[in-house]
């Protein structure tokens, strides 16, 4: 589908209906591979179920390469249950090629990797203002090129918030993931497992609003719970339907 992430729900008892189930198996696709977690393809796959096949279901579980995800209506949005992704502080010399491609010359106040979803986390200092990030021209093929270890498979930029201001975003980000196939995702719940961690430590909240930066951009409200879990809440819209025919 040349999406970010295409999602493929299946039903796992011959006897349920897409109506009628409460359980589903979940997997996601970038143009170029499948990935074990995907927060936008998520909430859409709630999204369609609930609206669309009329599920009767208040909760729905998707049985994932990440475990099972729940998904819950609120209002005229959706919480996800995703696990939570804490990541480790870093030095920055050893991705210095892979933060010049990505930042420039922006000064960066911290660097930090998720080891298990080689996501690697690039604050900028808290001097920057908001358009540096907007702004910011990411070459997808150059940023590809910076980090070829395997180490890293997605670069998360991110830099404090607004709280101040309304509505009052306590960070902001970006998310760029070229080595699978992701140029520039547009709202990227996985992300925001790391994220959330990272800046639920940093301010000292348990609960966030965040805001993704990309030209279609998206709101994410968050929540980091004592299980070592993290509710991801957010609405949709859909732009597209159709049927293919096989």
């Amino acid at each position: 589908m040349n999406q970010s992430e295409t999602a493929f729900i299946t039903r796992i008892k011959p006897s349920d209906s897409f109506t009628t189930g409460s359980r589903f198996r979940l997997r996601w696709f970038t143009p170029t591979t499948e990935v074990n977690l995907c927060g936008h393809a998520t909430l859409a796959s709630a999204a369609v179920l609930f609206q669309y096949k009329q599920n009767v279901n208040p909760v729905l579980v998707f049985e994932t390469r990440s475990g099972d995800l729940a998904v819950t209506q609120k209002g005229e949005g959706y919480v996800m249950d995703f696990p939570l992704n804490p990541p480790t502080q870093e030095d920055p010399s050893e991705f210095r090629d892979v933060i010049k491609t990505a930042v420039g010359n922006h000064p960066v106040q911290d660097v930090c990797l998720c080891s298990n979803t080689k996501k690697l986390l690039v604050r900028l200092a808290d001097s920057c203002d908001r358009s540096v990030l907007t702004h910011l021209k990411v070459d997808p093929v150059a940023l590809q090129n910076s980090e070829r270890s395997g180490r890293v498979k997605g670069v998360i930029l991110t830099m404090k918030g607004s709280p101040d201001c309304q509505p009052g975003y306590d960070f902001y980000s970006r998310y760029f993931a070229p080595w699978n196939g992701i140029p520039e995702d547009p709202v990227t719940g996985s992300a925001h497992t790391v994220l959330g961690s990272y800046w639920s430590e940093k301010l000292g909240k348990k609960k966030m609003l965040a805001y993704q930066c990309s030209s279609r951009g998206g709101e994410l409200e968050l929540e980091v719970r004592d299980d070592g879990r993290i509710n991801i809440a957010g609405q949709t819209i859909t732009v597209l339907k159709g049927t293919i025919t096989l």
